[in-house]
C-alpha cells in the first residue's frame, strides 16, 4: 500500500498548499521546532521527551482530550510496561527492528519515571506485568503536565485535514489552526479500537508522504472458531463461558519455542481470553492453533498409571478440567471404556485430544474488538535508531503508527515509550536546540 491507495491528505504541490490554507493563516509563525501529530501515549512521551530536551514543542490531538486510549488502557490501570522486554515479544516485518529503541529505553527507566518522578504506585502481575493501582489518568495527567512544564504547547480538537513540506518546514492544517515548524512526528496510533477515536489517518498521512503500508489488520483479539468446534454436541456456544489455563502454540510459524501459557475463555463464536489474544498476534489465516488444555498434567502417563486401571478414561480426563469441556474434547469410544483396556494407539489419541490438540481458526474478531492493530507504517524506510524517515529527512513516525506490535502485558505501551524516545534523543540532535544526551 503506498500514496496512491491512501488518498490526499498530504499535499505537496504549491498550488494545492494555498488551497489547503483556504482562509486560514499560520498559528504562531514558525516557532516551532516540531510539531507532533496525535496526543496518544506516544504522542504524549515525545513531546515531553523533546521538550525536555529544549525543543519548541507542538502537539496536536483530534480528540477532546489527550490520552483517552491510555485513559482506558489496562481496564483503566494502565499496565505501562513488563520486567521483560525483547523483540521476541513484537510482530514486525523486520524482527530486529525494534532492538536499539527497546535497548535505549529500559523497564527500568520507565520504571523510575512512575516512582520516582511521578509517585504513582504499581503492582507486579503475572507474567511479569506492571499496573498502576491508581487510574490510569493518572499517569495521563503525569505526562501533560510535564509537557506543559517544559513548555509544550498542546491544543485538542485538533484533527488534522493536510500536511506538506514548504521549503525546509512542514506545515499542518489542523482543526482551526494553520501550523509550521522545522520537524514533523506521525504518532497517530492504528485503527485499533475505534470507538475510542482511533483511525487509520496516520497511515493515510505516512503513505502520502511515500512510505509503503503493511494492510493493518485486528491483533490481540478474539478467534474465530469453525461451527462444530470442538465436537458437534459441544460447539464454542455451548461452551461459552468456560475459562481455564492452557498452553498455545502455533506450530506452522515455527512458534513453539515461545508458547504461551495462560488463561483461555470459550465465547459463543470462538476462543478469548489472554491465551488467544497472545496467539491471535502471530498467527496467520489459515494456519493451525494448538492447545494444551492440561498445561500441568500428563494424560498418557494418568491414564497408564495402575491406580486408574478401571477407571474411565473420559472420568480421568474430567479431573483436569470442566466435564463439559472433557466431554467435548475426549474421543467417545476411547473415552467410555475403562483405562487398563484401551490401547497404545487409543491412549495416545485421548492425550492428543487434550493436550495436543490442532484446530484452524476461521479468523479473527474486528478492529472494534481488537486491542491493537498489527501493520502500520513499513520499517523498512525508518531508521531502527531514530525513528526518522529514510525518505523525508525531519520526519519520525512512532508507536502504533509503525508496523510493530507487541503481545499483551505491557509490551505495547513500552514500544510507545521507547520509540518515542529514541525520536526525541535523535531530534533534539537534528534540530540543533539542546542537548539530546545520550
Amino acid at each position: 500500500m503506498n500514496a496512491s491507495s491512501v488518498g490526499n491528505s498530504i499535499v505537496d504541490a504549491p498550488a494545492a498548499a494555498d488551497n489547503a490554507r483556504g482562509s486560514l493563516r499560520f498559528s504562531g509563525g514558525a516557532d516551532f521546532d516540531v510539531i507532533i501529530l496525535g496526543a496518544g501515549a506516544s504522542g504524549l512521551f515525545c513531546a515531553r521527551e523533546a521538550a525536555r530536551l529544549r525543543l519548541r514543542v507542538l502537539l496536536l490531538e483530534g480528540g477532546e482530550q489527550a490520552g483517552l486510549k491510555l485513559c482506558l488502557s489496562g481496564g483503566g490501570r494502565a499496565n505501562f510496561t513488563n520486567l521483560d522486554v525483547e523483540p521476541r515479544h513484537y510482530r514486525c516485518a523486520r524482527p530486529r527492528f525494534c532492538g536499539p529503541a527497546l535497548k535505549g529505553f529500559t523497564p527500568r527507566r520507565m520504571l523510575d519515571l512512575v516512582v520516582g518522578e511521578w509517585r504513582l504506585p504499581y503492582e507486579e502481575r503475572e507474567h511479569g506485568q506492571l499496573f498502576l493501582t491508581v487510574p490510569a489518568r493518572r499517569l495521563r495527567d503525569a505526562l501533560a503536565d510535564d509537557c506543559r512544564a517544559a513548555g509544550c504547547r498542546l491544543v485538542c480538537h485538533a484533527p488534522v485535514s493536510r500536511a506538506w513540506r514548504e521549503g525546509e518546514d512542514f506545515c499542518v492544517a489542523a482543526g482551526d489552526g494553520l501550523w509550521k515548524a522545522r520537524g514533523l512526528v506521525i504518532a497517530l496510533g492504528g485503527p485499533a479500537w475505534p470507538q475510542a477515536g482511533a483511525t487509520d489517518a496516520g497511515l493515510r498521512l505516512a503513505g502520502a508522504f511515500g512510505h509503503e503500508i503493511v494492510p493493518p489488520r485486528p491483533a490481540l483479539v478474539p478467534l474465530r472458531m469453525p461451527a462444530g468446534w470442538p465436537s458437534a454436541d459441544a460447539d464454542c456456544n455451548a461452551l461459552a463461558g468456560i475459562s481455564l489455563p492452557v498452553r498455545v502454540d502455533l506450530p506452522q510459524s515455527g512458534l513453539t519455542r515461545d508458547a504461551w501459557t495462560d488463561s483461555l475463555l470459550f465465547t459463543h463464536d470462538g476462543l478469548s481470553g489472554p491465551a488467544a489474544l497472545k496467539a491471535s498476534l502471530f498467527w496467520n489465516a489459515g494456519e493451525a492453533l494448538r492447545v494444551n488444555f492440561a498445561p500441568d498434567a500428563d494424560v498418557e502417563a494418568l491414564i497408564d498409571a495402575p491406580e486408574n486401571g478401571r477407571t474411565q478414561a473420559l472420568t480421568v480426563v474430567r479431573r483436569l478440567m470442566p466435564q463439559r469441556l472433557a466431554d467435548a474434547l475426549t474421543p467417545p469410544g476411547p473415552g467410555r471404556r475403562k483405562c487398563a483396556e484401551l490401547s497404545r494407539a487409543h491412549r495416545r489419541q485421548i492425550a492428543d485430544a487434550v493436550q495436543r490438540h490442532e484446530v484452524v481458526p476461521t479468523g479473527v474478531a474486528d478492529f472494534s474488538r481488537a486491542e491493537a492493530a498489527s501493520g502500520g507504517i513499513d520499517v523498512a524506510r525508518i531508521h531502527p535508531k531514530t525513528m526518522e524517515s529514510a525518505l523525508v529527512p525531519r520526519l519520525w513516525c512512532i508507536g502504533e503508527a509503525l508496523d510493530v506490535t507487541g503481545l499483551l502485558g505491557g509490551y505495547n505501551l513500552h514500544w510507545a515509550w521507547a520509540s518515542a524516545a529514541a525520536a526525541a534523543r535523535h531530534m533534539a540532535r537534528t534540530l540543533g536546540s539542546g542537548s539530546a544526551g545520550e
